[in-house]
């Protein structure tokens, strides 16, 4: 499995594939159901000026999520390789949703988009 993949099934269980989703009562937006203190949180570690908005465009949305996977689904972080549940349980619950009874039934979620994929091995970079 790619990154890739783990992105678009994430996308998939965020807004159906929607790039103009507004979700949450008006504070998610884009394809990946981003608030603005994760845009934020994501453009402070990458040194870029990406604001709320961004969030609309998917390239840019991918571009924010990647960024924020960088600072906070590392190995040095979670003292271990971060796995698919890792990083699709951060996305969902924050900086350490990978431990959060809340985000279990989210990863169900995307596990289920990824079962077509099962068998195939997930790497933080053939991610």
């Amino acid at each position: 499995m790619t990154y890739m993949t783990l992105i678009l099934a994430l996308i998939m269980v965020e807004s159906g594939g929607n790039d103009f989703e507004i979700g949450d009562d008006g504070k998610a937006y884009g394809c990946l159901q981003m608030h603005a203190a994760y845009v934020q949180d994501a453009a402070e570690h990458a040194g870029k000026d990406w604001v709320h908005e961004d969030a609309l465009q998917r390239v840019v949305a991918i571009q924010i999520f990647e960024a924020y996977m960088d600072r906070y689904a590392t190995e040095e972080r979670l003292g271990r390789k971060p796995t698919a549940e890792d990083i699709a349980r951060i996305h969902n619950g924050g900086p350490n949703g990978y431990k959060k009874k809340s985000t279990v039934k989210y990863w169900v979620k995307v596990k289920k988009q990824l079962d077509p994929y099962d068998g195939l091995t997930l790497s933080m970079r053939s991610i």
